[in-house]
């Protein structure tokens, strides 16, 4: 049986969405289906283009009432590609499609499948993403956001499958290549011998910046040769935002201890050379790939513990969990990594693998039992 399977989200530039759709549009084609997927384009189409997958542009996150327009061109899309599931990944996408399915009679409609990839306002914009046939949660988190803020959910129709990654690309007591190292060791030469404390997170006052500040200044007065890391971009709108940091580092004295590096794409080989990795976010997040990623190489993680963030770090490294907003417990857990390194277990139950195979099997299940 053979399956055209279409997802649909605004674009594909960059982003946690955007990655688990190239993902799977990969699982989708290796294991003999049809892969399409539509958005209004991106830079990550060729890399989805050259994996098997075919793209159809269509600008279904666009934020106009001119989206509408497409709702027609969606559904005779449905209707001559012959697509057997649609999957919807963002809200404004997953209203378009939903209206084009209903466009369609019933016994000509894909089964319509949605992912809920985080905890969206409750209203009933954000509710489409229940209106699916099947529902994925990216935790289990998740899933109680959904019973809890949509109590009248078929909760039969929810389905947890984690996000992961791969041991391939995430391969535990990973070594940067020499060239990478000498590089790094060359353009940051005050970090030689230093105790180094990584928070990778766009520059946003929910992801902690200012604990992480207060955090890194506290283990300093400890007499521990600390130094801070901030990896993330900033957007335009945030400018002032980082602006207000640098201030905060700057009355600190901790010029020489924090440091800004920017939007990297070389996160993985920073992970691996820090001694620790922290996530400090204000709100709980729906999965917390970051934390799983440095987990996966063997960095130790410092984290609060709500969200998707707390069930992995049960599931790995249990060792590494504070209670949510203590930063005098992440400093006293960091005085004590300094100590005593801790050992990262090589087990980790949130593989990319699982993820891929878990919504194939979904796929294929649910086509099945709905006749494609």
């Amino acid at each position: 049986m053979q399956l055209t399977i279409a997802q649909i989200l605004p674009a594909l530039e960059s982003g946690g969405v955007e990655r688990g759709t190239l993902e799977i549009a990969e699982a989708i084609v290796r294991n003999g289906h049809r892969s399409i997927v539509i958005s209004a384009g991106g830079r990550l189409v060729p890399r989805l283009v050259d994996a098997g997958s075919e793209h159809i542009q269509l600008p279904v996150g666009r934020k106009s009432v001119s989206v509408l327009l497409y709702i027609r061109r969606l559904a005779r899309l449905l209707e001559s590609e012959h697509i057997d599931i649609l999957h919807a990944r963002s809200r404004l996408p997953a209203w378009i499609a939903w209206l084009a399915l209903q466009s369609l009679p019933e016994k000509k409609r894909p089964l319509f499948i949605t992912t809920v990839h985080g905890q969206y306002s409750v209203n009933r914009y954000s509710k489409i993403m229940l209106y699916g046939d099947v529902i994925i949660a990216t935790s289990q988190y998740i899933h109680d956001y959904i019973r809890e803020n949509y109590p009248d959910t078929d909760m039969g129709r929810v389905h947890v499958i984690y996000r992961g990654v791969s041991r391939r690309d995430f391969p535990c007591r990973y070594t940067p290549p020499a060239t990478w190292l000498n590089e790094w060791r060359r353009q940051h030469p005050a970090l030689k011998d230093c105790f180094i404390v990584t928070l990778a997170a766009r520059l946003t006052r929910l992801k902690g910046h200012e604990d992480f500040i207060n955090i890194i200044k506290q283990v300093h007065s400890r007499g521990v040769p600390v130094h801070g890391l901030i990896v993330g971009g900033v957007y335009k709108s945030k400018r002032s935002y980082r602006q207000e940091l640098l201030q905060r580092v700057k009355d600190n004295g901790l010029q020489d201890t924090v440091s800004f590096l920017g939007q990297r794409d070389d996160l993985r080989e920073i992970m691996a050379v820090s001694d620790v990795v922290v996530s400090l976010s204000k709100s709980p997040e729906a999965f917390g790939r970051t934390v799983l990623e440095s987990l996966s190489l063997g960095t130790p993680v410092v984290a609060y513990h709500h969200g998707g963030v707390a069930e992995i770090l049960t599931g790995i490294f249990p060792a590494g969990s504070i209670a949510p907003f203590d930063t005098d417990a992440c400093v006293e857990k960091l005085l004590e990594f300094h100590r005593h390194p801790p050992v990262v277990p090589d087990h980790n139950p949130f593989t990319l693998e699982a993820m891929q195979e878990n919504t194939i099997s979904l796929y294929e299940t649910r086509a099945r039992d709905a006749g494609h």
